[in-house]
């Protein structure tokens, strides 16, 4: 049994956003202060992930402890109402979340998952180093050669060297 009547609760689901969320912006925030670049939502990856950083061929999805079922957080528990309705909407998120990432990695992609949990104030600063280890392990390297001609030194050949990844 509901709390509220249909029209209610309608309103209430209508205001929950599925992008431009607060541990999302706060997150883009610590990484672009940090010199991170990146798009956001792009459509042409599976899941429109929350951030893509091309340059570190990284995606990060931003999931709500709820929705997308934390389990090891106080945030994710089922509603006494409607229970059988909530396990099967979040075991089809949680799903959903697992069929994306594995498309994501057979194209390339490094998939880093952060927790709402994660970005409350208390835990940014551990979980920005964290994605920052990540993002600076997959970052391409670059490789210049120089040669030494008529006493200057010149550039001769640059390369882009991707991270290999041991894992």
């Amino acid at each position: 049994m509901d709390i509220w009547d249909k029209k209610k609760r309608s309103a209430v689901m209508a205001k929950i956003r599925s992008k431009d969320t607060k541990p999302e912006i706060v997150l883009r925030k610590s990484l672009f202060a940090k010199g991170y670049r990146y798009r956001i939502n792009d459509k042409r990856l599976p899941g429109k992930p929350d951030i893509v950083l091309p340059k570190c061929k990284t995606v990060i999805f931003v999931n709500g402890c709820f929705w997308h079922g934390h389990e090891s957080c106080r945030a994710n528990h089922i509603p006494k109402a409607n229970r059988e309705f909530w396990m099967e909407k979040i075991r089809r998120n949680k799903q959903r979340d697992q069929k994306v990432k594995e498309q994501l990695r057979l194209a390339g992609w490094q998939v880093v998952t952060v927790w709402e949990c994660e970005l409350k104030k208390k835990n940014i600063p551990q979980t920005i180093d964290k994605i920052i280890r990540v993002l600076e392990n997959n970052a391409p390297r670059i490789l210049t050669v120089y040669e030494e001609c008529d006493d200057m030194i010149i550039k001769v050949a640059e390369e882009i060297i991707g991270y290999e990844s041991d894992e």
